[in-house]
């Protein structure tokens, strides 16, 4: 049993390391799409992964064109404040890909526009906040994922 975590084009390191953690804890994998906000490098990065960075099963793209010719065919959905259905709503199944944006401005219009019949949201239950922290919103949907696939 294992899901995708796919970040388009990450900007906090802090962020993708906590991601990166999740991902080896959960048993998933990480795709990471460039741009970055950082570089792979960077310290914060690797402190917020700790140790397990080394341990990650990661690929890495130069950019969304190419990690959507390469991944041709998979079995995607996409998050976004945008999205009308909930995340409870998700068909889960092995090898998913779960898509998320970047911290600023989340996924590109194009992919909101062609993908909408697969965009997914989280609810928020108070009107004073937009969105959860990227790292919140991975771990929240990774386990959902996993408690539906047990």
């Amino acid at each position: 049993m294992s899901l995708n975590i796919v970040l388009f084009e990450p900007e906090i390191p802090n962020n993708t390391g906590n991601i990166g953690r999740l991902a080896l804890a959960s048993g998933s994998k990480l795709h990471l799409v460039k741009p970055f906000g950082f570089e792979i490098s960077d310290s914060r990065l690797k402190r917020a992964g700790l140790d397990y960075w080394q341990h990650l099963d990661v690929t890495i793209y130069e950019s969304i064109e190419e990690f959507f010719k390469i991944q041709n065919g998979k079995n995607f959905v996409f998050f976004s404040s945008h999205g009308q259905k909930s995340h409870w709503e998700i068909p889960f199944k092995d090898n998913l890909f779960l898509i998320f944006g970047k911290e600023s401005v989340g996924l590109p219009k194009s992919v909101l526009e062609e993908y909408k019949n697969n965009l997914y949201k989280i609810p928020l239950y108070s009107e004073h906040i937009r969105s959860l922290n990227l790292a919140n919103a991975v771990s929240v949907v990774v386990f959902e994922g996993l408690r539906q696939l047990k």
